[in-house]
């Protein structure tokens, strides 16, 4: 039975991958970092023309397989437009909501290889000034991007290398708490990964041969809803997304547990593979919850919607306040792991 050291291992790899910058559309090197990462652990892993991570587990029935899916892309910025005051308009991308991305550190990625830092502010910012700060609706269009430079015109910051389309990256601010509480950024779906690491280790340190042929896709433009479009090796008949579990109002999971979903946006998952997701959380003892989240949507979608005839699935740890400032827990980690391992029969 699969230990707390691969949640502790799982948290260790999500750490790194959330300390590099990776929204969609400029995600080559968090990429490469999962491929030498699982290259490392002994397993077969190479970069897709579209640039996401397809590894190869092994195992023994090539007709039966098991296609798991995770994304490291996340949400972010791009700059739209250089203002005349030298700050930025930048344009979502993904589910980036002004909101809850205000008065956030930001990097700015320019083509010339700079990183210039600033903030998320919104215009006018400073509420001894401004009279309407409490009552001004956030938009991309009521924020800025403040430089942390000496900008006071748009000359000056594309002499900084700073032009339409650099991609803007926000601070994660990654947290581990001597509770267990993960708090950070893209918890959606860096943990994920994460965790497929914890479950790539296992198989490694105890020599599993897997009873089917599985493999992993850690796509890179889930967030805009096309990463799991591609890359399905020949006689897969499932994928599972292992994505982040909703935790929220209506709904029963907590951070703490695996959540299963039973439907999303885009309709119901398979009845068979829900069956057996929740089949394995009993076996293994896992704390689960089984939910329909109300705007949800995931990779495996997306490769249904590519025309592959697979059953699909969909399971990840709860995460509370998602496309925000993220929480989860290790126990939610751990139960994710006993789905995942208690679903192969290992």
């Amino acid at each position: 039975m699969i230990d707390y050291n691969y949640a502790e291992y799982a948290w260790q790899k999500t750490e790194q991958l959330l300390a590099i910058d990776s929204p969609s559309g400029y995600t080559k090197k968090a990429a490469e970092w999962v491929k030498n990462e699982f290259s490392a652990l002994g397993f077969d892993a190479k970069i897709t023309v579209k640039g996401g991570v397809l590894i190869d587990f092994g195992g023994m029935n090539e007709n039966d397989g098991l296609f798991l899916e995770a994304h490291c892309d996340t949400l972010g910025g791009m700059v739209a437009e250089v203002k005349g005051s030298g700050r930025l308009r930048i344009v979502n991308i993904g589910g980036m909501n002004a909101n809850n991305a205000e008065a956030e550190n930001v990097r700015v990625y320019t083509r010339n290889g700079k990183v210039i830092e600033g903030t998320l502010q919104l215009i006018n910012a400073s509420t001894h000034v401004n009279g309407d700060y409490s009552s001004t609706k956030r938009t991309f269009d009521s924020t800025e991007v403040v430089l942390d430079e000496d900008v006071k015109n748009a000359a000056d910051a594309r002499a900084l290398g700073i032009e339409v389309g650099d991609i803007v990256c926000f601070d994660p601010r990654t947290k581990r708490t001597s509770s267990g509480y993960l708090k950070s950024r893209f918890l959606d779906d860096k943990l994920s990964v994460g965790i497929l690491f914890g479950f790539a280790k296992y198989i490694k340190d105890n020599a599993v041969t897997l009873p089917r042929r599985t493999y992993a896709h850690v796509t890179v433009y889930e967030e805009v809803g096309h990463g799991g479009s591609a890359s399905v090796p020949a006689g897969v008949t499932e994928a599972i997304s292992v994505d982040m579990g909703c935790v929220g109002n209506g709904l029963q999971c907590t951070e703490k547990q695996v959540s299963i979903c039973a439907k999303d946006s885009g309709g119901p998952y398979s009845y068979e593979v829900t069956g057996k997701l929740i089949d394995a959380a009993k076996k293994t003892g896992a704390d689960y919850a089984v939910d329909v989240y109300p705007y949800y949507g995931s990779d495996v979608e997306a490769t249904l919607r590519a025309g592959h005839d697979i059953r699909h699935g969909l399971i990840g740890a709860g995460v509370y306040a998602s496309h925000g400032y993220e929480r989860s827990h290790m126990d939610g980690v751990m139960n994710t792991l006993r789905v995942l391992v208690g679903y192969l029969g290992i």
